[in-house]
């Protein structure tokens, strides 16, 4: 039964050394037992600084992860089935048609022969789950007559018979019928990401808002899919923004939570933001990982760009899921190279278990 915190006077946590390590451990292990972090306990941990308390933080929230999940990296591969001249305007984004990234690719809806051989290929390479990713604002806005929706379901009923893994799909915003509709074919999750929180949303998109976002989520809910769920760390937003987001994240009890990195695109109007700080990332995993301790949280887009030879921390800071290939519009490093990482750190790539399901007599 979780319990809800009764610690909220934040200026009794120690800000450093072995007073603030001895305290995360303890908070980590009434966590563990069900207790969850209040939002002014987690406002006054993004005050922690220094590499050597940072990775104190750190090291708390791996002993979340490993209490509450177990050592299995979820590893997921995706496709853009179709890109370019959307119709949103989100601001980290080079497929939009208000701002378009250089070098980003305009193609409609690919082959169901091409997907099906991706699927293959993403499994072959050691993906337990294999995204079909489409720009624009969603299905929810697709005309009666569009057959595009159908050629996806399709789509997907041929991943499922005919590769060694599990199709989800991103198709922006959802009906309820179309989100039974999945289900149906076989989808059990659905990425929609909150971006950011609430209060920062308005700088990131106009064209559509947060609380629509809010909606395909509960839709997805209510069909049944699971929902993977989270948002881009480094757009602008402030920690309070990012506890924010974090907290709607368990309020939804979403399932997954991919955290973005922001890799500016050239073209965009976060084009010229500076790229994340690795030790400010870490930060942010790992406080994400003490407020949702039973979550998927995965290594997104930007973790080779922002991480770079620090990725492998990130693993031991709370994340344990991860996108391995290549992205919507940019590259990622091969697969071999991210199973090695997870087997020079004793972690095991497969499928990782959603809130409530992980039993810790079975971990190996």
């Amino acid at each position: 039964m979780v319990q809800v915190s009764t610690h909220t006077a934040t200026q009794s946590i120690p800000m450093k050394g072995e007073a603030l390590k001895n305290w995360l451990q303890t908070r980590a292990n009434q966590i563990i037992a069900g207790d969850r972090l209040s939002q002014q306990e987690a406002l006054a941990l993004t005050a922690i600084e220094g590499q050597e308390n940072i990775f104190s933080l750190c090291e708390a929230a791996d002993r979340i992860r490993q209490a509450c999940c177990g050592n299995t990296v979820d590893l997921c591969s995706i496709i853009n089935i179709k890109s370019g001249s959307c119709s949103e305007n989100c601001s980290f984004c080079s497929q939009s048609a208000h701002h378009p990234g250089q070098d980003s690719p305009i193609y409609g809806l690919k082959s169901r022969e091409e997907i099906v051989t991706h699927a293959k290929a993403a499994a072959e390479a050691g993906a337990k789950r294999f995204w079909l990713v489409s720009q624009g604002r969603g299905l929810k806005y697709n005309s009666p007559k569009s057959q595009e929706f159908e050629e996806i379901l399709a789509t997907v009923q041929e991943i499922i018979e005919t590769a060694n893994i599990k199709p989800c799909c991103a198709l922006g915003e959802l009906t309820l019928p179309q989100a039974q509709a999945l289900k149906e074919a076989g989808v059990t999750r659905y990425n929609h990401n909150l971006e950011a929180s609430e209060n920062f949303y308005p700088n990131v998109v106009s064209t559509h808002s947060w609380q629509d976002r809010v909606e395909t989520v509960k839709n997805l809910k209510a069909a049944g899919i699971q929902a993977c769920t989270g948002g881009i760390i480094g757009m602008g937003e402030s920690w309070t923004d990012r506890i924010d987001l974090a907290f709607s994240l368990a309020e939804l009890e979403v399932e997954s939570v991919p955290i973005n990195l922001l890799n500016p695109r050239s073209g965009t109007p976060l084009g010229h933001l500076p790229k994340l700080d690795p030790f400010t990332a870490l930060k942010a995993i790992a406080i994400f990982r003490f407020i949702l301790p039973q979550q998927i949280l995965r290594y997104a887009g930007g973790r080779e760009a922002v991480m770079g030879e620090l990725q492998n921390l990130g693993l031991k800071s709370g994340i344990n899921a991860m996108l391995i290939g290549h992205y919507l519009t940019t590259l990622g490093q091969p697969p071999q190279q991210d199973q090695a990482m997870l087997a020079d750190l004793s972690l095991i790539g497969g499928e990782a278990p959603i809130p409530g399901e992980y039993q810790p007599q079975q971990a190996t």
